[in-house]
């Protein structure tokens, strides 16, 4: 069942709007017990110009619950705004990548890594506190498993409200199942939450892709076609994750976005 309102604990990270020195202290602190010396995991998040966002992910990010050691690297991609100064006081490590681009970015996020598993984050998203755990844990205990990817619901920000997102939401698991059993299922896997290993990554090129596609689905295919397993989708409640909707403006908005999905299901061009 998905969530038809916004969890309490989700809205935690919400109503703070603009983080005070105090919070981003907070946040550190937190941070500090998520790293507990090497990492086991890299969290890379790409950003450019999120000041509105970025501290409220790393709050959600720096409060999971996991027994892994866990860094986090934002991955500054030229940012304009105060995106880099909110990062520092959260004590995380903020890389420069002066190519412009989101697959510069994650494959930044992909060298400067240290944990043997990679997830892929955004910096508008808001991340459960089970979310590294549940993420991990295909790859920690089946070796055929080569990524996870997630589900996620929408945050609305504009008019659009939760009760609409909902029923667009359980439209994309169904897309998501026809790509899975009739399609590609890679296609299914998106940048703001997957996982994979950092070995694998590299052997295969990272991020690189070709013209027309995308660089999450590409590398979850490379991993495949590669050998170093399947694609495993993540389908706990505890693990989904809270995004905004600029994915659908992106589309063109709601109805256009649905169109399209629609489209892609019956391989309408």
């Amino acid at each position: 069942m998905r969530p038809l309102a916004i969890p309490p604990y989700i809205r935690t990270y919400l109503d703070s709007k603009v983080y005070t020195d105090t919070e981003l202290a907070a946040v550190k602190t937190a941070y500090s017990k998520l790293l507990k010396g090497e990492p086991d995991v890299t969290v890379s998040i790409p950003a450019y110009n999120e000041e509105a966002t970025i501290a409220q992910t790393l709050s959600s990010l720096c409060n999971n619950v996991t027994k892994w050691s866990v860094e986090i690297n934002v991955i500054n991609n030229n940012s304009k705004d105060d995106t880099e100064r909110i990062v520092q006081a959260c004590g995380v490590n903020c890389i420069l990548e002066a190519t412009q681009g989101i697959t510069p970015a994650r494959n930044c996020g992909l060298r400067h890594a240290k944990g043997k598993y990679i997830l892929n984050a955004d910096a508008d998203t808001i991340y459960p506190k089970d979310w590294i755990e549940e993420m991990i844990k295909p790859l920690a205990e089946h070796d055929n498993v080569a990524i996870t990817y997630g589900r996620f619901s929408f945050i609305p920000v504009g008019k659009t409200g939760r009760f609409t997102y909902f029923f667009y939401e359980y439209l994309s698991d169904f897309s998501k199942w026809y790509n899975k059993h009739f399609r590609i299922e890679a296609v299914n896997v998106y940048g703001f939450n997957s996982g994979f290993r950092r070995e694998q990554g590299l052997q295969v090129d990272g991020f690189d892709h070709p013209v027309g596609s995308n660089e999450d689905g590409y590398l979850a295919l490379k991993l495949k076609n590669k050998g170093f397993g399947k694609l495993y989708q993540v389908t706990s409640p505890k693990a989904i994750v809270w995004t905004t909707d600029r994915r659908i403006q992106i589309d063109g908005g709601l109805v256009k976005g649905t169109v399209k999905r629609v489209k892609r299901i019956l391989n309408i061009k």
